[in-house]
């Protein structure tokens, strides 16, 4: 998937004038790119509008205006650009009762490293690569990166919607899964450019 560069981005003037009808243009696509497995974990896959999106609302939110800065920011969110064969998720672990907070979190350590987040499509299944730096020995981030490289033979499945495909999270004593969409099926193939 392309980069993006600052001329993808709209002058902030420009983007304030046009933002609700943008707004709710990525709503809707992320509606379609967004699945829970399980209570506690969401995936929001990413492509070039999500993250543009992303982009513009942090350039104004933070007013930033300095072109270096803007650079900056398309930095952060370039690097969440699925790459060429990948499809990438914003991986979100939603806790809302405070008081069993602690011992939710303690469940998800680790969440990030090793064999733990997968898609199966039919007999093959491929675990999630997380981005470093969101957790530590005693705290986890409640926001993770995630790609995933399926194989050729699994993008086929994709596409056929007699083949099963699903999410799963098997972590510690969070076990799950979710079948996947036929829209969220073709966001990734087109993510994928099949």
């Amino acid at each position: 998937m392309k980069q993006l560069v600052q001329t993808d981005l709209l002058p902030a003037v420009e983007y304030e004038r046009q933002r609700e009808q943008f707004r709710s243009q990525i709503i809707a696509l992320k509606q379609r790119r967004r699945i829970s497995v399980g209570p506690l974990i969401t995936l929001v896959f990413e492509n070039r509008e999500t993250l543009r999106f992303q982009t513009q609302e942090m350039i104004r939110v933070e007013q930033i205006l300095d072109p270096r800065k803007v650079q900056d920011e398309l930095d952060v969110y370039n690097a969440l650009m699925p790459g060429s064969g990948e499809v990438s998720a914003t991986l979100l672990i939603e806790i809302t009762e405070q008081d069993r907070m602690k011992e939710w979190l303690d469940v998800f350590m680790g969440l990030d490293h090793g064999e733990t987040v997968a898609i199966r499509a039919g007999t093959e299944q491929v675990f999630g690569e997380f981005e470093g730096g969101h957790s530590h020995e005693t705290k986890i981030s409640a926001v993770h990166f995630v790609r995933f490289r399926p194989t050729t033979s699994m993008i086929a499945a994709f596409a056929d919607l007699h083949v099963p495909v699903t999410l799963t999270v098997h972590h510690h004593a969070y076990h799950a899964e979710a079948p996947v969409p036929g829209s969220m099926r073709e966001e990734w193939l087109f993510d994928l450019g099949a």
